[in-house]
């Protein structure tokens, strides 16, 4: 393994156990994808540090257990923010097969 990677490893194990942050969140800031932050994170860190894998390990399961409650605000918030321009718009009702003259 090259050295750049084991660095990269222990500053990405190191900050995930000092912040909780998400994968997500944490391959943006190390501008990774979430792909590498998973893999340093579960394959990589427990042969260069175990001590530290295992406590990475612990908030990566916490993570896990909650996504769906995650998912459910992410939702939530992408509509409460669209519900304004939903707003601004008229649905009518359109009924197939009936012609209507004017």
């Amino acid at each position: 393994m090259h050295d750049y990677i084991k660095e990269r490893t222990l500053k990405i194990g190191e900050y995930i156990v000092e912040t909780r942050n998400t994968v997500r969140t944490i391959a943006r800031e190390f501008g990774v994808s979430k792909s590498t932050v998973h893999k340093d994170l579960t394959e990589r860190l427990p042969d260069i540090n175990p001590d530290l894998a295992n406590r990475v390990k612990e908030i990566l399961e916490y993570h896990k257990s909650i996504r769906h409650l995650r998912g459910g605000e992410a939702t939530k918030e992408k509509y409460k923010k669209e519900e304004p321009a939903d707003k601004l718009t008229k649905k009518l009702p359109v009924a197939r097969g009936i012609s209507v003259r004017v």
